[in-house]
């Protein structure tokens, strides 16, 4: 057996499980299809409205949160939110699903590359149907071996929204590979219609083609998804844009691991 194979990987913790799960995609491109999802822990980034901060919003750190004014809510304990994995054990829970779209995702997956690329390789020795997408905030270049496996890159970049500091969220390397792979599109969280001007130049900036985009809005309750959704339609349509809503939460609320 590869010492690959014995390669660690750093999963989020959920319910004292590492989360790996069989769902349907609910955002962007691959909306509805049948998927695992393996969710990976740590993120080179801290958005403000993230809903798996349990992935990086360690105690001591001092960034903000949404969720700061809500009752009872504090910042997370990290040993208690990692699970260490070895990649074959990954690939034989991935495996019992008999699901062939496996979705990595985060946290910031690109940042575990080897081992990931490493799971992937293992997956495609029991199966060569398994096709693989990457949910990444766009600020890492992938390795070639991480490039040859993956099928699709789902990259969000993040805007001044996120409160992340245009240096950290905004790589120009990493968002030129991006926009010329035929592998990648992009999708963006909207939070308010001025957000579009941001979009827009970053667009400009990469030569990203309107039919690789998505617009999603930002939100994790129903209520707030339909009171964005009808001004993002709009602006889709005036520009050429795929629109994204969250299926997910549509079906099971605010719910982890589903």
């Amino acid at each position: 057996m590869s010492t690959l194979n014995h390669t660690l990987l750093k999963l989020a913790r959920l319910r004292s499980q590492p989360e790996i799960f069989h769902s349907i995609q609910g955002e962007g491109k691959s909306t509805g299809i049948p998927s695992v999802f393996v969710r990976t822990s740590l993120c080179n980034l801290h958005c403000i409205w993230c809903d798996t901060d349990y992935t990086w919003n360690w105690v001591g750190t001092r960034f903000p949160h949404n969720n700061d004014t809500k009752p009872g809510y504090q910042k997370f304990i990290k040993k208690d939110w990692i699970a260490e994995c070895e990649v074959i054990a990954v690939a034989d829970t991935v495996a019992a699903f008999h699901c062939k779209n496996v979705i990595l995702t985060g946290g910031e997956p690109m940042l575990q590359q080897p081992a990931l690329a490493s799971l992937m390789d293992v997956l495609r020795t029991k199966s060569s149907d398994y096709r693989f997408e990457v949910e990444t905030n766009g600020t890492l270049s992938p390795t070639p071996a991480f490039d040859a496996a993956i099928d699709q890159y789902n990259v969000s970049p993040k805007l001044e929204n996120s409160a992340n500091p245009r240096r950290l969220r905004e790589k120009p390397a990493a968002l030129r590979f991006f926009a010329a792979s035929p592998k990648a599109n992009f999708k963006f969280v909207v939070a308010k219609k001025t957000d579009l001007e941001e979009v827009l130049g970053l667009l400009k900036t990469y030569a990203v083609a309107p039919e690789k985009v998505w617009l999603m809005p930002e939100g994790t309750s129903a209520r707030l998804l339909a009171q964005r959704r009808k001004w993002l339609v709009e602006i889709c349509k005036n520009h050429g844009f795929r629109y994204s809503d969250r299926l997910h939460v549509q079906i099971w609320g605010s719910k982890k691991g589903v």
